[in-house]
């Protein structure tokens, strides 16, 4: 399980998540930062303003703060800030619910290619418990959010991704892929990270479409087999939640 460092950076930290929500928010005012960090406006301006200077932000006449030369140079190809933002926005309530009612912390996951990238996190409010996971990149066919979203591709879009993967290896994800179908939920158990587990759901649009996933992560030591079909209920329970806030949401 990963752990915070033991002699951590608080404003360290900050910056970097504030990089991870201009990436994947788009727009940003300083009392969505101040809110999101839980900090003072005045401290949220200042590392803004550095942001700035660094050519990592720039902001507008609305003193709306977007991605910088320094960011924009690279998520070419990437989903829109706008549309993700929607996303957060819109299941960030579910997820909550679910956080309240699981006790575990509860994820949103996008695919880009092979990877996942953490999009949101709930953290559990256990002490024991995985921490918040935003701006992680794991590899999609380790993570449970990941292997969900592969599992809707149709087999020659996967195979594109995976060109030269071993025929043993193939073989058992075409397996894995096919259980996850049929019971609609995918399973990593220490599969990314040792002393954690996850349960993970695709989430999709009005449309049909799969555009993120949620997952539940769990220390492991809590991750028993009797356990999984309560957290799959649960997670069957706020995917619907969410998908119906989904809806109308604009193409990812």
């Amino acid at each position: 399980m990963k752990n915070k460092p033991a002699y951590a950076l608080g404003s360290v930290d900050n910056v970097l998540l504030l990089l991870h929500m201009l990436r994947d928010q788009g727009r940003l005012k300083v009392t969505d930062v101040a809110k999101e960090l839980d900090i003072a406006r005045s401290t949220a301006h200042r590392l803004l303003a550095m942001l700035v200077y660094r050519d990592f932000a720039v902001q507008d006449e609305h003193h709306t703060y977007l991605p910088g030369p320094f960011l924009t140079s690279s998520t070419a190809g990437s989903a829109s800030g706008s549309a993700l933002r929607q996303l957060r926005s819109r299941t960030r309530p579910a997820m909550e619910a679910l956080c309240a009612r699981a006790a575990e912390t509860v994820n949103l996951v996008v695919r880009v290619g092979t990877e996942v990238r953490f999009l949101d996190s709930v953290e559990s409010p256990q002490i024991l418990h995985v921490g918040d996971r935003r701006g992680t990149i794991l590899p999609a066919r380790r993570a449970s959010g990941g292997k969900v979203l592969l599992a809707t591709l149709p087999r020659e879009r996967l195979w594109e991704l995976y060109p030269d993967l071993p025929d043993a290896e193939r073989a058992a994800l075409t397996r894995e892929l096919d259980e996850i179908r049929v019971r609609g939920y995918a399973l990593n158990v220490d599969g990314t990270e040792q002393g954690v587990s996850a349960i993970g759901a695709a989430l999709c649009d009005g449309r049909g479409s799969a555009v993120a996933a949620l997952s539940i992560s769990v220390p492991s030591a809590r991750f028993g087999a009797a356990r999984v079909p309560s957290l799959a209920a649960e997670l069957r329970r706020t995917v619907a939640e969410a998908e119906r806030a989904l809806a109308d949401l604009p193409d990812l």
